[in-house]
């Protein structure tokens, strides 16, 4: 058996276990890394060596931009102060903590320990994005946590820099040089993202071709990170930060029936990336144990001590950081509670980035000789992966609940229902204007009818809200009924907007209903 013939099937049955995953409401990237593990360790599959441009440049832009496009800017306002402690601070005690119990439990040296806790310093944005789903968090806890796995990838990525410049050439380690390749990495790669959103807005501004539109959209990530990386700068935070200002602009660039292509496509594009790369953490394994040297074999210990103690170091850092934020917001008026720093503690996975990080370690030093330990470091960042998407990801749901801090079911319900029926007001209080005798008469002879119809529409969504139900317009609804319903859709998604920069919706709850009026609008087409 060949390896793209493994690959094959590793894509079917990632796709097999993830649709499983989905159907019994289990952590699919748990899921996939035990399947992963279980195919790598089948005696008649061969090695897989992955090449590290495969993740790097084909699966992760556009994870991150998908990623990114569920965050908005509104949220990241609204925790930039908490996630700032977190970027810059937690990443690199995570980096130090972690080299410094590598050193005394491993062969590696003190530079490749510090590799080791730089790949290992920052949580996952697909792996964290990808649980989260699954968990019914409050806003401003959901924000926090994808908004620190995705911009922690900045900083753990300046400190992997130095610390292979400083395994490779065996050079000491610079402050100012680390500050300014900080600078120039994330700062330079948050430009080039900014650009190309721009870019990217200005041309979907431009056309409404729906299959140019998704080419554009499924270009985009790519773009953004292969532009920032030739230009020396970080490509991921090139495609987070484009994805971040596309995906909170997005409903304004395109129409529904466009906006609703776009999502189909990505939804599947990104269904089997993470399908794939998930499975591919657990079928890594057995391949870097088979390239150990003999003093490396202590790995099933090992592993278990460094993903402890990124757990450790992660509870030491927040719940201090917690009690700092509630001491200076709260002035003491509310007790200190356990329960939201314990949920974004066992919420910090790790994931692809790791991974792709790990795999793109140089194999040789300046002076052509192998990089010592190599396949330790390789081996011990993918069993630290795939213990944390387990051991985390199985019970992360558990602690979500015995903390209490989920949102109960009805909660979103009543919340989507509140926001249907004040825009379904808002376009009823309209289409009382476009009753007015004098603006009948500029409407047709068919206008009388046609707002009759389009009324009782909107007074039968009001009670069907009020009911908890909800049902679609008439299948074929006449000419000026159409022109008359887009032109109340249009005022109900500008109220739904208004409600959102209000900050009186979630989110999640914008999207929601915005993907509804979409297919309604698009219902709106006539049909040939």
């Amino acid at each position: 058996m060949t390896g793209l013939t493994v690959v094959l099937l590793l894509v079917v049955l990632a796709t097999a276990v993830a649709t499983g995953a989905r159907r019994w409401s289990l952590p699919a990237p748990s899921l996939l890394v035990i399947a992963g593990l279980v195919v790598g360790l089948m005696p008649w599959v061969p090695e897989v060596r992955l090449p590290p441009q495969v993740i790097n440049v084909l699966v992760l832009p556009p994870l991150l931009y998908a990623s990114a496009g569920e965050i908005s800017v509104r949220d990241l306002r609204t925790v930039w102060r908490p996630v700032s402690g977190l970027v810059f601070g937690l990443v690199l005690a995570s980096a130090v903590g972690v080299g410094y119990v590598a050193t005394a439990i491993t062969p590696l040296t003190a530079a490749a320990a510090l590799i080791l806790g730089s790949v290992l310093a920052s949580t996952d944005p697909v792996a964290v994005t990808a649980l989260g789903r699954r968990l019914s968090l409050p806003p401003r806890v959901q924000a926090l946590v994808q908004a620190e796995s995705l911009f922690n990838d900045a900083t753990s990525l300046v400190l992997y820099k130095v610390a292979v410049a400083t395994a490779v050439t065996g050079s000491a380690v610079s402050v100012p040089g680390t500050v300014e390749q900080f600078l120039i990495l994330a700062g330079g790669g948050a430009l080039m993202g900014a650009a190309v959103a721009v870019v990217v807005t200005l041309i979907r501004r431009r056309t409404d071709d729906p299959m140019l539109e998704t080419v554009i959209a499924l270009v985009t990530p790519y773009a953004s990170y292969v532009i920032a990386e030739e230009s020396h700068t970080s490509g991921v935070t090139a495609v987070i930060v484009s994805g971040v200002v596309l995906g909170s602009t997005g409903h304004k660039l395109s129409n529904a029936s466009i906006r609703l292509q776009i999502h189909a496509v990505y939804d599947t594009v990104t269904f089997l990336l993470e399908s794939v790369v998930f499975a591919l953490i657990g079928l890594e394994l057995p391949s870097a144990v088979r390239h150990l040297a003999h003093d490396e074999h202590g790995w099933p210990l090992w592993v278990p001590v460094i993903a402890f103690t990124l757990l450790a170091i992660r509870l030491l850092w927040i719940f201090p950081l917690s009690a700092l934020i509630h001491r200076r917001h709260r002035m003491g008026d509310n007790p200190l509670s356990w329960r939201v720093p314990a949920v974004l503690s066992w919420a910090g996975t790790r994931g692809v980035m790791p991974l792709a990080a790990a795999l793109s370690i140089p194999l040789v030093t300046h002076t052509g000789a192998p990089l010592p330990h190599r396949a330790l470091i390789l081996m011990l960042t993918t069993g630290t992966v795939a213990l944390t998407l387990v051991f985390q990801g199985f019970t992360l749901a558990p602690v979500v609940r015995r903390s209490g801090i989920a949102l109960e079911p009805g909660h979103t319900a009543r919340e989507e229902a509140r926001t249907r029926r004040h825009i379904a007001h808002a376009a009823l209080a309209e289409l009382e204007q476009l009753g007015d005798p004098d603006e009948l008469a500029d409407l047709g002879a068919a206008a009388q009818a046609a707002l009759k119809q389009a009324r009782r529409h909107l007074e039968a969504r009001i009670h069907q809200v009020e009911d908890a139900h909800y049902s679609d317009p008439d299948a074929r609804p006449a000419d000026a009924y159409r022109e008359i319903r887009r032109t109340l859709i249009a005022i109900e998604a500008a109220e739904l907007q208004h409600l959102y920069q209000a900050n009186k919706i979630s989110n999640a709850t914008r999207r929601r209903i915005q993907h509804e009026l979409d297919l309604e609008e698009a219902s709106l087409r006539p049909r040939d």
